[in-house]
């Protein structure tokens, strides 16, 4: 799993990235939570989720927004994180030219920025939100939601109480053409404290069904 450096907005961004064994293998992006409150590209749901792509056999790439580790810049209110997502794909991107599908996966603050960039990127075929922080930030920027995916929860979400994220789910769900699958975890916190194996198997079981290239864990042996 190569440690990578690339350029971002303001500077160099530090990232993970586990390449593909196929030129035509699936992308993803991983978007950690947030960074003023402790939010990092090794934060345990952002690697559970780049795992569970690395194992369906997705190149992947999480990466710390600016002022972050070793990423350059000082946080930016959301504005400048989001050109730093942008900036992760474009790399991601330049080095799977050849992917047949193209998806991202956010968490909390992440979850956000994610869902934003993806009204910016129409070759984004799918996304991953995970406790999307529907009480915090405005996301009536979906308007229409431009792709399907997978919204997870947890029904003892203390930061974001439940009722707003199945309400953004049923806005979303109103519009045609688009599929949002919601995944609410029992007993599961914000954090999903003991409970990252439940989420586990709601993402990838969800890939397996929906991604375009995903393949079987258990035919890769991992």
């Amino acid at each position: 799993m190569p440690d990578v450096i690339f350029a971002g907005p303001e500077g160099r961004l530090e990232g993970r990235y586990h390449p593909a064994k196929s030129s035509k293998a699936p992308i993803a992006l991983m978007l950690h939570p947030h960074p003023q409150h402790g939010g990092t590209m090794n934060n345990k749901v952002v690697y559970t989720l780049f795992h569970i792509f690395a194992r369906r056999g997705f190149s992947v790439l999480r990466f710390n927004f600016r002022g972050v580790g070793r990423s350059q810049g000082e946080f930016d209110r959301g504005e400048g994180e989001l050109s730093d997502a942008a900036s992760a794909m474009d790399w991601l991107q330049l080095y799977n030219e050849g992917a047949r599908s193209c998806w991202l996966a956010g968490f909390s603050f992440g979850a956000w920025i994610g869902m934003q960039l993806l009204m910016r990127r129409p070759e984004i075929n799918g996304f991953v939100s995970v406790s999307p922080p529907a009480n915090m930030f405005d996301f009536s920027f979906l308007a229409p939601c431009p792709s399907s995916g997978l919204i997870v929860h947890g029904d003892q979400d203390d930061i974001v109480p439940e009722p707003s994220v199945s309400k953004l789910v049923n806005k979303l769900a109103q519009q045609q053409d688009i599929s949002v699958d919601y995944s609410l975890i029992r007993g599961a916190n914000h954090f999903f404290t003991n409970r990252l194996e439940n989420l586990n198997e709601a993402v990838d079981s969800y890939l397996g069904k929906h991604a375009e290239g995903a393949v079987d864990p258990a035919e890769t042996g991992r």
